[in-house]
């Protein structure tokens, strides 16, 4: 983080807490609204730190209250959908983008905050990557603000690549990568760690295929009505077989967890890993290795995932989540106001900072410390295309198929036909 910026940060929010301080009792007793604040935080670290800003909020707009409101992951899954029409619903809330996020809208509970975004000019909307902005918007209305998202890329060895005499920093279209397992796998070295038991960790490489194989548009297409039995799906799931009849994954993958393939890529027993960029891959392998301290953060590589020469797909066409706050039908009307200040590029430096999140917003990235991180924030802010993961974007029924479908292309237990024929048939039911 620039020096002088992150010391102006903190000397504003030092003086609104000041501020806050001296009138402690005033502001609550004044305050006309209240801001339910609903979320599902159990990091002491990042909720102490939504809580520094929101107070900042507070001293600034002594109108104003933020009341904090916990509930547990899964019972606020089960909890959430009876509270938003109850008289205690939240002001705002976290979501998913996709699926989740759709079907939230559908309940009439959510609040169409495009108003907001585009006052002043679209000042909101600009100040936030357009891709992410995208990802919370359905039929032209943004119903979420953007707070953070992750980017799933390759990971890779260094050293192993060293010795099988790969070069990952060349490594840019899909036969690339392929010649690539090729040499790793000559070599002796497994290539790939894969979670082929949890499922979902396969399906990046269908979705990414796919993504690369039909562009942003075809599939929006898909997305849209046309659906996912087309030419450009099957070409993807047959580039899928093509990659698993190669035996890249370490042996025994198709009952590994993500936790397993994590271990082994830190052990050493794999070279490469399609992973996320949201919880920060190089930092957290050392604890899923068997030493406890993994590789060095030196010895890891990254590329994104290569294009398919010929195809529409763009290298800055990207994958993976993308989450904030929704804002609720009856919600106070400073609570856009609120999540303006909240997501501005100043306080999400300092999220960013000390909690190790992707952040959305423009210039915030100058909080990310993480150097593989920073680099992904790099890649995120000149994203054409976001696309939220598909379990979550497509919902859970589809998302359930998809998943399932990578597992068994990926093992060469089904026709590349065949598999997306029944991504097809469950996708048609949800429509």
């Amino acid at each position: 983080m620039n020096i002088s910026f992150g010391r102006l940060a903190r000397h504003r929010l030092a003086i609104a807490l000041s501020a806050v301080a001296l009138m402690a009792g005033v502001s609550s007793a004044s305050a006309q609204s209240v801001i339910k604040w609903l979320h599902l935080e159990t990091n002491a670290d990042r909720l102490g730190t939504w809580q520094e800003i929101a107070a900042a909020y507070e001293a600034q707009n002594p109108d104003v209250k933020i009341d904090f409101q916990f509930l547990e992951n899964e019972a606020y899954k089960a909890k959430l959908p009876t509270l938003l029409q109850s008289n205690e619903a939240p002001s705002m809330f976290y979501t998913w983008a996709g699926g989740v996020l759709e079907a939230q809208i559908a309940t009439g509970a959510l609040r169409d905050i495009t108003p907001a975004m585009d006052a002043d000019n679209g000042a909101w909307r600009n100040s936030i990557n357009k891709a992410a902005v995208d990802g919370m918007t359905f039929d032209g209305k943004v119903w979420a603000a953007p707070v953070q998202s992750g980017v799933v890329s390759f990971f890779y060895n260094k050293e192993l690549f060293d010795q099988a005499g790969v070069d990952g920093t060349a490594i840019g279209t899909w036969d690339e990568f392929l010649e690539a397992v090729k040499t790793l796998k000559a070599a002796g070295i497994n290539p790939i760690a894969g979670g082929g038991g949890d499922k979902w960790p396969l399906h990046f490489y269908w979705s990414y295929l796919a993504m690369r194989e039909v562009g942003q548009d075809g599939f929006a297409a898909a997305k849209g009505g046309e659906g996912f039995a087309g030419e450009g799906f099957v070409r993807a799931s047959e580039r899928l077989i093509e990659l698993g009849a190669l035996e890249p994954f370490q042996p025994g993958y198709l009952g590994a967890t993500w936790p397993d393939a994590t271990a082994a890529f830190a052990d050493g027993r794999a070279a490469i890993l399609l992973g996320f960029e949201n919880t920060a891959t190089p930092t957290i392998q050392g604890g899923a290795a068997t030493d406890g301290k993994g590789l060095e953060q030196s010895n890891i590589g990254r590329f994104p995932f290569p294009v398919i020469e010929g195809a529409p797909g763009l290298i800055t066409d990207d994958f993976g989540g993308i989450n904030g706050w929704v804002v609720t039908a009856n919600a106070p009307p400073e609570t856009e106001e609120f999540l303006k200040f909240f997501t501005n590029a100043e306080n999400q430096a300092i999220v960013a900072e000390r909690n190790a999140i992707l952040p959305t917003t423009i210039g915030a990235e100058v909080g990310v410390k993480d150097p593989s991180m920073a680099e992904a924030a790099a890649q995120k802010a000149k994203a054409t295309w976001h696309q939220n993961y598909l379990d979550q974007d497509l919902g859970p029924n589809v998302g359930r198929v998809v998943n399932d479908m990578s597992a068994e292309l990926a093992a060469g237990q089904i026709s590349a036909e065949d598999a997306v024929q029944q991504i097809q048939d469950a996708f048609s039911l949800e429509m």
